[in-house]
């Protein structure tokens, strides 16, 4: 098992591409918390994985609940080895149309809220002294733009540079930042996505869908399964060498 008696935190890990990397890292012998707006989901996740997982309240925009959840994981869990900053939203409007309440909200989750969960959680490992691995959850969005997803690309590019300075900044301590850059991955969030596409392009529901996973050079949409093997490398001692780095993980989608 390669993550044997790691302690890993996971942010939106009730759901989609969070759950299925908390799936595998309790295969791989990790012990997993699920911090998650809705405490439901992630407690029930959390014991169906067994393990020693536990699932927490975390709301990502409030810097008491980052740390308090990194306060709370340091307690019961003794140490963190691994944060999965994965918790992120998604909005779209033509240019003209973004609103500032729009812009404020979506940084205050995908940037802000990742940075200072990265913070918190790096200060945490700096006290323990044995180094860690951050893991960032970008896009392929992050590294284009597009005329009617603007705010969330924007968002997410931040997301590319907040890992190479992290990275930067870190490795020094001995902790491993690193992002993934999925492309289109088949989640209950996407089908919001296409619901938003049907309504600006109008086109029928499931359309966009069906036409962005045609178009993956790989021949589908990805799978939330499908990121989760980048997750487990980057969160090993096999990256120990890989420093402010981000991995598209997109079918060929996007060409870095």
């Amino acid at each position: 098992m390669k993550l044997k008696d790691k302690v890993a935190i996971i942010t939106g890990g009730a759901s989609g591409i969070g759950k299925a990397i908390a799936e595998r890292y309790v295969t791989e012998g990790a012990r997993v918390v699920i911090a998650d707006l809705n405490i439901e989901p992630a407690e029930e996740v959390a014991k169906q994985l067994g393990n020693g997982a536990f699932g927490l309240k975390f709301d990502v925009t409030s810097q008491d609940s980052i740390d308090r959840l990194v306060d709370t994981v340091a307690k019961q869990a003794e140490r963190i080895d691994i944060l999965v900053n994965n918790a992120g939203i998604f909005a779209m409007a033509p240019i003209v149309e973004v609103t500032r309440e729009q812009w404020q909200k979506l940084f205050a989750v995908n940037s802000e809220g990742l940075f200072f969960t990265l913070q918190a959680v790096a200060r945490q490992m700096i006290k323990q002294g044995h180094g860690g691995k951050i893991i960032n959850l970008a896009s392929q969005a992050g590294r284009r733009g597009e005329a009617l997803v603007a705010v969330y690309c924007a968002s997410k590019s931040v997301v590319i540079s907040v890992t190479q300075s992290a990275g930067l900044g870190l490795i020094k301590h001995g902790i491993n930042v690193n992002a993934i850059a999925p492309g289109v991955v088949d989640t209950p969030f996407w089908e919001f996505v296409d619901r938003e596409f049907a309504r600006y392009e109008n086109r029928a529901i499931g359309e966009t869908k069906r036409m962005v996973g045609e178009a993956v050079p790989y021949g589908r949409m990805a799978k939330p399964e499908d990121l989760t093997g980048m997750a487990v490398f980057l969160a090993t001692v096999d990256a120990d060498y890989i420093v402010a780095q981000t991995y598209g993980v997109d079918g060929g989608n996007w060409l870095a």
